[in-house]
């Protein structure tokens, strides 16, 4: 049975009772300290939840910023793209760093960080001429913005607060809120650049983002992360940590298989508004599609996070990537009109981060939580390399050939292939965690 919210037992008082630490009589002052440290586990997966919408919503409405911003700087689809490839990129590349400078040093000093530097490059994006200033903001800053406030540093916070059992369920809860950011600031977006134009609606995301450094202060003062391992760890250095992890091969085959999550998601979230422009579909229903996409991922993504405490995590990633491939090649076999458009964003939606609560919850089963930040930013590099070659081929194939279907076929094969990696994948500890072997 699955804890709600207002049920979460935090580590330590779970750790005590397992001990045998507690007795049948409980002290006011302990009943006292345990609500208070119940309502810090509450307030700080509130705050992350928060941090996840506010880091995810902006990157994932810049297909928006596309159109108007090529037009009015001269600038071609493959300088758009190319920023936004590097920005994946430098995401994917500052995961694990960020996510080991959060494990040693705390998660709230990496998100204020975060705030910053995301502010700082929506700004220079706004007021750059040339499209080295589109590669410095957009590429750079905000690409270590997100990584500094992502779903890696967020979810492993999340995971030294509650039980292993409940981990599952938390990772879905803080992939929706990052699915709500999507959901939210599509429509958002939009309506700011009508209203204001595309200069002006950066400006105003710039000043959104400067609220997460108020936000990190709930996350200050993580419980040890020894609290959360098995008796049977062995103390390890980053260094080991990563060296077992590589020499784990489900955790090879799954670091490969996240590959192809972010070449599927960051095509469609960079091309999706521009690809069904040039289909002749009115730029109305690519507000409708990106929303649609971020509302139903918020039910995925809370689905599979309750999926995966019961399921098999393997398959159910597997079934997750097959689904993709059907769904994509459907929407491109059939004609493209707004009643598609509708039904694949609202499918593809469903399948969009539903990926993230099962992969993160297996890396945190097979090594702890102790270099959880490292360890899960470290798939996430995958993920991001990924990201960089969808968004940047979308941009460069759409150029040279004058269609982005090659890349929407590309993605279907990937998918088939992360189904076959995915599947063998075995979900147990590592030897040291593992009494068994």
């Amino acid at each position: 049975m699955i804890r709600p919210l207002f049920a979460f037992r935090p580590i330590a008082a779970t750790q005590s009772i397992a001990m045998g630490q507690t007795s049948p009589m409980t002290t006011p002052s302990t009943a006292s300290a345990g609500s208070e440290t119940r309502l810090a586990t509450i307030l700080a997966i509130s705050a992350g939840c928060l941090i996840a919408l506010l880091t995810f919503g902006p990157r994932s409405a810049i297909g928006f910023f596309q159109l108007p911003m090529i037009t009015d700087r001269s600038w071609t689809r493959e300088d758009f793209a190319l920023a936004i490839a590097i920005q994946n990129l430098f995401w994917g590349a500052g995961q694990p760093i960020f996510g080991a400078i959060a494990d040693k040093f705390g998660t709230a000093k990496v998100l204020v960080l975060s705030g910053l530097l995301y502010a700082s490059g929506l700004a220079v994006t706004a007021i750059g001429e040339a499209p080295i200033w589109l590669l410095i903001g957009q590429g750079l800053l905000v690409g270590l913005g997100v990584a500094a406030g992502s779903f890696g540093i967020v979810l492993a916070a999340f995971a030294r607060r509650v039980t292993p059992e409940q981990r599952s369920f938390v990772f879905g809860l803080g992939t929706a809120a990052g699915s709500a950011g999507m959901f939210i600031f599509a429509p958002f977006t939009r309506g700011l650049i009508d209203a204001f134009g595309w200069v002006d609606a950066l400006f105003i995301m710039a000043g959104t983002m400067l609220i997460i450094p108020f936000l990190a202060v709930a996350l200050k003062g993580a419980p040890k992360v020894g609290s959360a391992l098995s008796t049977n760890q062995i103390e390890q250095t980053m260094g080991e940590a990563l060296r077992e992890a590589f020499a784990t091969r489900s955790y090879v085959l799954l670091t490969s298989g996240f590959f192809v999550c972010g070449f599927q998601v960051a095509f469609i979230t960079a091309h999706y508004p521009a690809f069904l422009a040039d289909r002749g579909i009115d730029p109305y229903w690519a507000v409708v599609g990106m929303a649609l996409i971020g509302f139903f991922n918020i039910i995925g993504s809370l689905g599979s996070g309750v999926i995966g405490q019961k399921s098999p995590k393997p398959i159910l990633l597997a079934l997750i990537y097959i689904g993709r491939s059907i769904a994509v090649a459907a929407f491109l076999l059939m004609p493209i009109t707004p009643a598609s458009v509708v039904i694949f964003s609202a499918v593809m939606g469903v399948l969009w981060l539903s990926t993230v609560p099962p992969t993160n919850a297996l890396v945190a089963i097979m090594f702890g939580t102790k270099y959880l930040g490292l360890l899960g930013g470290t798939v996430f590099f995958s993920h991001q390399v990924g990201s960089f070659l969808g968004v940047w081929l979308g941009g460069y194939l759409r150029e040279t050939t004058g269609s982005y279907d090659p890349v929407w076929w590309l993605g279907v094969a990937l998918g088939v292939f992360a189904a076959i990696v995915h599947w063998p994948i075995e979900e147990k500890a590592a030897p040291r965690l593992n009494p068994a072997t």
